[in-house]
Formats: structure tokens, sequence, C-alpha cells
């Protein structure tokens, strides 16, 4: 049978009718919060590329990825390079690095979360009868100035001691878990300063506060940090890592050191045992959204308050640029490094509004720390820069 072209038309009009009828499945909601488009997706912008593909090919990175908040806005994000050299896989934006001490600036939220909710002060004492860890670590009586240590200290890195300057002791006796780390370095490893006197960087004084998160909140660290930092500021996708290649994690990138360096030569328990002082894995885009909810700026809402943001970012007569988890600059920039065996990790907020966070998955050679800390500020010193008005977080 032969049909005509006009009753051919009408066929389709009403079975299109038919199909948008009121009855018809209702569309799917739209996806809340979908990750920023993977790099060739997305917006390029000449200020920021050029400078990251010279430093990529000049230290020939595997993989780099970068993300950049304006005024609270997310308004840059980008792989460079390769998550995994075998498979040929790409960085993008959802790609998961090892961040390793920035994980510090997240603890010392957390620990600020609780202060400001009155459960202890910065000032108060950790070890000893009536202190905030009381006698739970390490063997009685304690050795010298043990007892005088504060939280304060802690978050300073002026606890008296366990710091870089005699060999970290964070990496010693890794078979232990993290309590009975502690208590191993309380008998172990005396204090070689008065508390509040000499600035030591210590990881060992991280993990301290880790178990004070865990003693106030009745919980573990992670799940305290995933409740109570992390699901307000709309962070899904952080973790803790692990030790070996074959612990890798879902979207996570792969490590490569410098020479016969191992990035997955830690004990196996290492990575797990570093927790909130060096342990946790995220994208650029993770730690933008965490930053911008604890900056000082009115932008965003922050988790803590003007005041508890002041004792958090303010510095003692002792403890040079630190502040608590990040370093002070003169002008006020708030920075902070990470470093692991194939990582290396950096984060900046400026008082100019704008925040970023670099991370490779490969160990520092030669110059590049001194050219990673030269990165981005080309571009939003720029008046020109041509930063896109919209919402990344929100694409």
């Amino acid at each position: 049978m032969r049909v005509n072209l006009k009753t051919f038309l009408l066929v389709i009009l009403v079975s299109c009718l038919f199909a948008c009828k009121k009855d018809s499945p209702a569309p799917l909601p739209p996806v809340v919060n979908p990750p920023v488009n993977p790099p060739g997706q997305g917006i390029s912008l000449p200020q920021v590329d050029d400078d990251m593909n010279n430093f990529v090919a000049k230290y020939q990175l595997p993989g780099v990825s970068i993300a950049i908040v304006k005024g609270g806005k997310l308004v840059y994000a980008k792989g460079y390079g390769l998550a995994d050299k075998e498979t040929l896989t790409n960085v993008d934006t959802s790609s998961l690095f090892r961040i390793a001490s920035l994980s510090k600036w997240i603890t010392s939220t957390a620990i600020m979360k609780l202060v400001q909710e009155g459960n202890f002060t910065v000032n108060d004492k950790v070890f000893g009868t009536g202190a905030i860890l009381g006698n739970t670590y390490g063997t009685q009586p304690y050795g010298p100035n043990i007892t005088n240590i504060t939280v304060n200290d802690l978050l300073h890195h002026t606890a008296g001691g366990w710091g870089n300057s005699s060999n970290d002791p964070m990496f010693s006796s890794p078979e232990l878990n993290a309590d009975d780390h502690i208590s191993w370095v309380l008998n172990s490893v005396p204090l070689i300063n008065q508390p509040g006197a000499v600035l030591d960087y210590s990881n060992v004084g991280f993990s301290i506060l880790c178990r004070i998160i865990e003693k106030i909140s009745g919980k573990p660290y992670e799940q305290y940090v995933r409740e109570n930092i992390f699901k307000p500021a709309g962070i899904k996708n952080m973790q803790i890592g692990t030790s070996a290649l074959s612990g890798r994690k879902p979207n996570e990138v792969k490590y490569y050191g410098i020479g016969t360096a191992n990035p997955y030569g830690y004990h196996a328990n290492a990575i797990t045992r570093l927790g909130g002082v060096g342990g946790w894995i995220a994208s650029p885009i993770d730690l933008m959204r965490f930053l911008v909810r604890v900056d000082g700026f009115d932008t965003v809402s922050d988790i803590l308050t003007p005041q508890t943001l002041n004792i958090m970012s303010a510095k003692t007569a002792n403890s040079g640029n630190y502040a608590c988890g990040f370093l002070v600059s003169n002008n006020g920039n708030w920075y902070h490094g990470g470093t692991l065996t194939g990582t290396r990790a950096w984060m900046v907020k400026t008082t100019t509004g704008f925040s970023w966070a670099i991370l490779i998955n490969t160990s520092a050679s030669g110059n590049l720390n001194t050219d990673l800390d030269k990165l981005i500020w080309p571009a939003v010193n720029n008046a020109s820069t041509p930063w896109p008005t919209k919402d990344l977080f929100y694409p």
C-alpha cells in the first residue's frame, strides 16, 4: 500500500504526541555537582596552560592536576599528562592523588571544629592526669616535659621534639598501629626541648592530634572528618590511601619515584597509619571544595567562625611561619606542601581571593619546588586573564 508524504508526517506527529502525554515516565532528575569536564572538553587559558605545559616538560612529569578558585568559584580545573604510564591513562579532573602533608590542614580544621564547639581549648594539656588524653598512652611516669605539651604546641610543631631534625619517628616501628606507635614514641623518644620553645616539624604531633579527635568525638578519625568537614563541603571522594600498588583506589593515579626510589616501598601499614598526618588522597577539586569552606572569605559560608579561623591562622612567637596545619607568609597568604616518595602536593590561599591546588604523581627533583611555588601566580596577578564567570563547581 502506498502512503503519501502528508499521511506519513501526520502519523509521526500523532505518535510523538502520545509518547509525550502526561502519564509518560518523568525525566530523570539532574545530576547534582557532576564532575568538572575532563581536559579537552573544558576551557583552556594560555595564561595557565603555557606555564603548566612548560613545567611538565621541564621536569618530565608523568602527570599533574590543578584546580583554581577565584572569589569562591571554581574557575579552572585541568589534568596534564598521564595517571598511569603503563596503560596510557590520562590524568583528568577526577583523578585522585596522595596529598601527603596537606592532610595536616584537614586535621587542623577538625581540631578547630571541636575547639569551636567548646570541647577543649588550644591551651589545654594533652598528656597526664586531667589532660585530654590522660594516661592512655605510654608508661607513667612520663619523661621530662611530656605533660607540659598543649594542643597549641602540637598544631604549631613546637611540642619539643619528635620532628624532622631528629630522624622523624613517625616512620619508625612501622609494624605498630597508630595507638601503639604513640605509646612507643612516648616511652622511647625523649623530648629535646621545652614545649613551645622551638620549631621542629613533627608528623608525630599530628598523629597525636588525630587521637584527640577520636577521643573527644568518640568516632574513628576518618569518620569524624567525613561527617563534619567533608560532608558540609560537598566532598565525596576523599579517603585514606594505602601503601601497596595492589591497594590503589578507583580513579587513583599511579605513582613514580625518582631513580630507584619506590613509591610503593612503604611498610604495608605506613600510609594508613599516617591517616590525618599524610594519608589522604584527593583531587585538586576536592581540596578546593575544602578550602573555600575554611578560607575566611564571605563568598562561601565557612565551617569555622571568624574567631576560630583567627586562632587557626595565628603564628606563635617560636613557630616561624607555621600556623595550625599550614604556613602563613609575611603578606598573609596561606600555603603548604606535601611530599611522599612519588608524590608532590601544593596548596595556596591568597589574600586577594584566589586559591589553588597542584598535585603531581612523582617526587620533586632539581628546582621543582621553587618552580612549583611560582606557578599560577602570573595568571592570577594578570588583570587580563579571562577567568570564566561560571562556577565550575556546578557546571
